[in-house]
């Protein structure tokens, strides 16, 4: 599909007061009426997407029907919990922290991490900090590789290229930590009858940034249709704290600081917006490239990254499948 009209940066402007209404009466028909349950579970991280989410759903069902639930463990940022607190206070909801630390200690997921960096970098020990990291995909010719990043007692870091097994190893080890605090959402979920509300905005759930069956799972996505700058115009109307709003996004699962930029995007969000919104809506390469300061190979490029990674996003949004249809039993 093509379109012929102008594409202009402005796209993504919403008239937030109706976007909020409009989620808010959604949330209380699907948790109250729908899903018969007596409010919502939500995880709150300290950044702007679970910040958003908390404010509509206490203005949807009343701020005694919300639970914030904080999920930190060794490897966390300090402001993540502190910010978590900071808007749970802000909007009046119930909040209960649980450090997954020994969960994930019991299931190995340090020690797994540990084995499979130590194939690439074999000085790494337990307790350094490392995350992993994919090249800028405007600097790079080629599909975008992870490489894993080690910061050592000195302060200085050592980068090496992950082969394919050693990336899905650490890969697989890291997920025990989205799939620990969603077995604890759950937990309060079925203590309190409430619904679990997932956090993800619209460039998360179409790109595939989530565990399946941990921070994929949820009973409801209230936000999954709004890019991420539609976001922050509801952030900024809904009163969220203007430190949350102007937070570095992060994925706050690596112990060394790092952006959902470098580890999964690899281009600014704010561009990945209009490069998704393009795509979605036809818009040629070229158009958006002159748009957005971009050149057209670049916008071509960042399309074609766009598809591959909605392939592999399919098998992550996948429903458990049946053998045969029930109706044919």
């Amino acid at each position: 599909m093509s379109t012929t009209s102008t594409f202009s940066p402005d796209c993504l402007r919403i008239d937030v007061a109706g976007a909020a209404a409009d989620i808010e009466s959604a949330i209380r028909e699907i948790v109250f009426g729908r899903l018969k349950r007596k409010g919502a579970v939500v995880a709150l991280s300290g950044g702007v997407d679970s910040s958003v989410v908390a404010v509509l759903c206490s203005r949807a069902l009343g701020n005694q029907h919300v639970l914030g639930l904080m999920l930190p463990e060794v490897s966390s940022s300090p402001d993540s919990l502190r910010l978590a607190h900071v808007q749970a206070s802000r909007i009046g909801i119930r909040t209960q922290v649980e450090d997954i630390t020994p969960i994930l200690t019991a299931a190995g997921c340090y020690q797994r991490c540990a084995g499979a960096i130590r194939k690439v970098i074999p000085e790494y020990h337990e307790g350094l900090k490392f995350k992993i990291v994919l090249p800028n995909l405007l600097e790079e010719a080629a599909y975008p590789i992870f490489s894993v990043v080690v910061q050592f007692s000195d302060g200085s870091q050592k980068k090496s290229r992950l082969t394919y097994e050693t990336y899905l190893g650490l890969v697989a080890a890291m997920n025990f930590k989205q799939r620990s605090r969603k077995m604890m959402e759950y937990y309060y979920s079925d203590l309190l009858n409430y619904a679990v509300v997932g956090t993800p905005n619209r460039l998360e759930y179409d790109q595939g940034f989530f565990v399946k069956n941990g921070d994929g799972a949820a009973d409801l996505k209230p936000i999954a249709h709004l890019y991420k700058s539609q976001v922050y115009q509801l952030a900024a109307y809904l009163d969220v704290p203007e430190e949350i709003q102007c937070r570095t996004p992060t994925t706050d699962t690596y112990p060394l600081e790092q952006s959902q930029e470098e580890f999964y995007f690899t281009l600014s969000l704010e561009k990945m917006d209009f490069c998704l919104y393009g795509k979605n809506h036809g818009f040629s390469p070229a158009s958006l490239a002159s748009a957005l300061g971009m050149k057209e190979e670049h916008v071509k490029r960042v399309y074609d990254i766009i598809e591959s990674k909605r392939r592999v996003a399919g098998y992550l949004h996948a429903a458990p499948m049946l053998v045969k249809q029930l109706d044919q039993i």
